[in-house]
């Protein structure tokens, strides 16, 4: 899968809530994870983070949305539950993202929000655990980047294998073959535009 992706959360309370968010996001292969003015006690992560995330991944702490950064074309992504967000079956993945979600109990704050360049929705009838809609959207990521065999018509797993990739040539080749025409060109002018 081509790109990167990290996951956040804002406001968490919780640390089980973010060891397990942090564990999922580094079985689904994120580059980095990220808090945002989060309250929980660290000490506490290990209880759901068996994998020591935090050992694995560069993790970022951001004392509130006005210290929060993100690198040079990173797309941040927010998960809320708003009238106007995107719903996530619908959504094209930013092949760099940056996804946050908000605390337990609780919405995004109106300055992250606004600084998304996209709010996307978990189509459900009402809230889950904010590390169990982490590992949604990850997932959804994983589907819709990763390169899998197309399901088939009816029930059970793919009955063709994947194909292989096919590339075009060897980037030598094709310098070779420029640089045969433009020395025919430059042959061609230096005859005086006689090709014999």
């Amino acid at each position: 899968m081509k790109g990167y992706f990290a996951i956040g959360v804002q406001g968490l309370s919780k640390a089980q809530n973010a060891g397990t968010l942090f564990r999922t996001a580094h079985a689904f292969g994120a580059s980095f994870v990220f808090t945002v003015a989060e309250s929980y006690d660290q000490r506490k992560l290990n209880q759901t983070d068996t994998s020591n995330a935090l050992r694995s991944l560069p993790y970022y702490r951001f004392d509130g949305p006005r210290d929060f950064r993100l690198p040079q074309d990173c797309t941040l992504v927010g998960v809320e539950l708003t009238e106007d967000a995107v719903e996530l079956p619908s959504f094209r993945h930013p092949r760099q993202a940056a996804y946050i979600l908000g605390p337990e109990r609780n919405s995004l704050d109106p300055e992250i929000v606004a600084l998304c360049d996209h709010v996307v929705k978990i189509p459900m009838q009402f809230c889950v655990n904010v590390a169990v809609a982490g590992a949604i959207v990850m997932y959804d990521r994983l589907l819709t980047l990763g390169r899998f065999q197309t399901r088939p018509i009816l029930p059970g797993g793919p009955a063709e294998p994947l194909p292989e990739p096919v590339f075009g040539q060897p980037l030598w080749m094709k310098k070779e073959r420029r640089r045969a025409r433009q020395a025919a060109r430059k042959a061609v002018e230096d005859n005086g535009g006689r090709t014999d």
